[in-house]
């Protein structure tokens, strides 16, 4: 179960994937909890839109349960807004 207080961000990593959840760094990296991939954006603004806005009807999100990757696999990370996901990301 995610601690809600944790900031929820996109992760872009190597090879495409494209993480959303509460992100937390550990001793032995970057931990997203109650992740979700984002397999469709659904967006007509990008990754942005969906950060700042929450999800839209289109978007698409397989659930990940919790995703522990290294820090240097990460391309990018967005900061999202958490109450537009909290209710994605149960």
């Amino acid at each position: 179960m995610a601690d809600n207080t944790n900031p929820v961000r996109i992760a872009i990593l190597q090879r495409g994937w494209v993480f959303v959840g509460y992100y937390s760094r550990t001793a032995q990296g970057i931990r997203l909890t109650d992740a979700r991939v984002i397999r469709r954006w659904g967006t007509t603004r990008g990754l942005g839109q969906i950060a700042a806005e929450g999800p839209t009807p289109t978007t698409v999100l397989d659930k990940a349960g919790t995703v522990r990757f290294h820090e240097l696999t990460v391309v990018a990370m967005l900061d999202c807004e958490g109450p537009a996901w909290s209710a994605h990301l149960r």
